[in-house]
């Protein structure tokens, strides 16, 4: 049956050393590149089935952090915010949900000429330079984890509130306050937005894969 074509990108990826490779609950790691850490257990590529419990994952934290290369930094909300503004503004993204935890990151961003790698890459190059420039981090130090995160295709209007939704809440499930980002535009079920296009590539897409409306 034919798919659908790619409409969004949820795009997430965590704070340097707090999603490490051999960490209990899976990774998007393949192997581990620091020696010290490879006692603490093996790489699970992906997120495991069952995952493991909080007590687990703070007992291998607590083993790990202190022998990592360098100091674990949450990163400001508000520091990350601003850069993530301009790099949108600049690369004329359009953002739909974005949420920044002191340990990770959540954007959703309609599909655009840019690959989802591309996006990461713009997004955490001009993220870190903001984080060094307003003194958070010092130069050298890592923001973020290597590698370009977890991308989730989203193929169907749908799919994209379900993950506005997802994303609006993690704030509050942290009981963090509810963030609204000035780079956020509200979603208009985009490419089913109200006068579509019935002949749209999407459309015959949708309608092909059995999916339409």
């Amino acid at each position: 049956m034919p798919r659908p074509i790619v409409i969004a990108h949820h795009l997430i990826w965590t704070v340097y050393g707090t999603w490490l490779p051999n960490d209990p609950r899976g990774s998007g790691s393949r192997a581990i590149a620091c020696d010290v850490l490879r006692d603490l257990g093996d790489v699970h590529y992906g997120r495991k089935r069952v995952q493991p419990s909080d007590a687990v994952i703070r007992a291998f934290y607590a083993q790990a952090t202190p022998l990592l290369k360098h100091e674990v930094r949450m990163i400001d909300a508000a520091v990350v915010a601003h850069a993530f503004e301009q790099t949108i503004e600049q690369r004329r993204y359009t953002c739909y949900a974005c949420a920044i935890m002191p340990d990770h990151v959540h954007l959703l961003i309609r599909k655009h000429r840019d690959t989802a790698e591309t996006m990461i890459e713009a997004l955490k190059s001009d993220s870190v330079a903001a984080c060094i420039a307003a003194g958070t981090h010092p130069p050298g130090h890592p923001v973020w984890v290597g590698g370009l995160g977890w991308k989730v295709f989203l193929e169907h209007p749908d799919e994209v509130q379900r993950t506005i939704r997802y994303i609006e809440a993690n704030p509050t499930k942290a009981r963090m306050s509810a963030q609204r980002w000035p780079f956020v535009q509200s979603y208009d079920r985009w490419p089913l937005h109200p006068g579509h296009s019935l002949n749209s590539p999407y459309v015959k897409a949708l309608r092909a894969a059995g999916r339409y409306p």
